[in-house]
């Protein structure tokens, strides 16, 4: 049996024939359409080219093209000699594929930030309500890696990610997981850099760990509380980071030529 999962049938089907004449951002975009739609599980691999460009009645080189295109976006994985196959998950692709074309600029980084803030502090209620005691025990063992790895800040924001997820996992709420991760995959260029320093670490860990406390209480306002505290902190350097960014990025851009 092949490792891969099978859903040639299922993929064949839903694309149907594309509109004569049709070009190659219109061959990827209804290959997107399919992959982000949920239907089609995580690591299948695709039919064919041959096949792709006989279903959707268009060339094999612009199936080829689109599916080129679609790897650059993170969407597909290329491998010679073996075929193509899907990446991820629905709630994975859609924010790679969606910050290419958004391309994101200081508004709408603050703009997430708030959402995710609101967010995050939901979820930090939810679960002082839901956690297990073993998923407690990994939350436990989230900040204590964020602990060990202050004086290496890489390795810090990865431990920092990992309280995050596991938090969000913890309350049960599959919608609210996804709303997340999707924002959080957006955020990531800059929530990688957001640390800057072991001072802003020390903090970070003060603040996570008045989360853990309050979520070990089971006490939801108490952890609510602790959440809107580190946000407000976390989304100051954040919204800092992208805006001096931006700032930087304009001021040094040349400037364009004017005709006489």
């Amino acid at each position: 049996m092949p490792a891969y999962r099978d859903q040639s049938a299922e993929i064949v089907a839903a694309l149907g024939r594309m509109p004569s004449g049709s070009a190659v951002s219109a061959v990827a975009t209804r290959l997107l359409d399919l992959f982000t739609s949920g239907s089609i599980a995580p690591g299948t691999r695709l039919p064919p080219e041959r096949q792709l460009s006989a279903t959707l009645e268009v060339g094999r080189s612009a199936v080829r093209e689109a599916l080129a295109a679609l790897e650059i976006l993170g969407v597909v994985d290329v491998r010679p000699g073996s075929g193509t196959y899907l990446r991820g998950s629905a709630s994975e692709l859609l924010p790679q594929s969606l910050s290419w074309g958004m391309m994101i600029g200081a508004r709408s980084t603050v703009e997430l930030a708030e959402v995710r803030g609101a967010l995050e502090i939901y979820a930090a209620r939810l679960a002082a309500e839901r956690m297990t005691a073993e998923q407690l025990a990994r939350l436990r063992a989230a900040v204590e890696r964020m602990r060990a790895s202050l004086p290496e800040l890489a390795k810090f924001v990865e431990a920092d990610l990992h309280f995050h997820q596991e938090l969000a996992a913890s309350t049960g709420n599959t919608v609210l997981l996804d709303l997340l991760q999707i924002i959080r995959s957006l955020l990531r260029v800059w929530v990688d850099r957001a640390v800057q320093d072991p001072e802003q670490a020390r903090t970070a860990l003060a603040e996570h760990t008045a989360v853990f406390d309050a979520i070990s209480r089971r006490d939801g306002d108490a952890a609510a509380s602790a959440m809107a505290h580190h946000m407000v902190t976390a989304t100051e350097r954040l919204t800092l980071m992208a805006t001096s960014t931006a700032t930087a990025t304009t001021t040094s851009a040349p400037a364009t030529a004017t005709t006489p």
